[in-house]
């Protein structure tokens, strides 16, 4: 069996077993929070999420991320059925329900509810949203900063705003999980996928940068999620005198990379360690470790 991590690996924690979960305004133990298999999330994807970090008992960049949650509702005709004071509310609740304060992760989900028959018309959907919200104790495990992700390109693509726009967060994710797939059957830990273009793009979770002499590069956004831990490594870039770019490069580049990262909520930065095989730089990562710091000093700056 292939030995794979993901950018997603938490440290375990027992507190999780007995977690309370949001649920349409109830608070209920993990092991009774349940959805209606005709809910419209079940049976299509057929909804937006948000993953969000707690410290201190601040939700970092949470405008942010309600920028893109409300954005992406929107594009959808997705009534969310609150605001965002609603949704902090909500949040504040399910963190004080499980006595959490720092160091935990959220996945906020809404979906377009519970449908009448099971079939795909939106008009079936008439009890309103179903509103979820999962958090957990959660903490990247160390050993990721030192050993890096391997990565795998894929001939899975991240595809045109007309099929289905990359920046909305839905929760039909089959798209990247088919990456994903592929990826671990190359040996890999996690999917290196090209825009339509061949241009190198994102993973199947997490945006992808390489460093070339100095340099920062990223796609240029055009066919991945806009993630918001992704444009804060750009702000930090150029509020510190660090080159970075948003450009269309190939495997070419990447391959040749005197360093890589993937930048996510979760993991923050988290670097890449080899692509199709290919050792990325010699491992010691300079740059990745100055944005590392920078990011870091951040969050404390934001959220105490």
């Amino acid at each position: 069996m292939i030995d794979t991590h993901t950018t997603h690996d938490a440290a375990e924690d027992a507190r999780n077993r007995d977690i309370k979960i949001f649920i349409n305004g109830d608070l209920v133990h993990r092991d009774e929070a349940k959805v209606s298999v005709y809910d419209s999330g079940f049976l299509l994807g057929d909804g937006m999420w948000e993953g969000m970090r707690l410290y201190n008992g601040t939700w970092a960049f949470f405008d942010e991320h309600m920028d893109r949650f409300f954005a992406s509702c929107k594009a959808v005709s997705l009534d969310v059925g609150t605001d965002r004071a609603g949704i902090l509310e909500a949040l504040t609740r399910t963190a004080e329900a499980n006595g959490m304060v720092t160091d935990v992760h959220c996945r906020l989900m809404l979906t377009r509810g519970v449908k009448v028959k099971p079939f795909q018309h939106p008009s079936l959907s008439r009890s309103g949203p179903t509103f979820v919200i999962i958090m957990e104790h959660s903490r990247p495990v160390d050993s990721l900063q030192s050993k890096g992700i391997r990565l795998a390109s894929v001939p899975q693509v991240r595809g045109l705003p007309t099929s289905q726009d990359p920046k909305l967060n839905s929760h039909s994710k089959l798209n990247c999980v088919i990456a994903c797939l592929q990826a671990e059957e190359a040996g890999a830990d996690e999917a290196l996928m090209l825009d339509p273009h061949g241009f190198v793009n994102t993973t199947n979770a997490c945006n992808f940068f390489i460093v070339r002499k100095g340099a920062v590069w990223t796609s240029t956004g055009d066919y991945c999620m806009n993630g918001v831990t992704r444009q804060k490594v750009i702000d930090l870039c150029r509020a510190n005198d660090i080159p970075v770019f948003e450009k269309n490069f190939s495997l070419y580049e990447a391959y040749g990379a005197d360093e890589a990262f993937l930048t996510g909520t979760f993991g923050a930065q988290t670097p890449v360690a080899s692509i199709d095989g290919r050792q990325i730089g010699d491992g010691a990562r300079p740059v990745t470790a100055q944005i590392q710091k920078l990011y870091k000093g951040l969050i404390t700056q934001m959220t105490g």
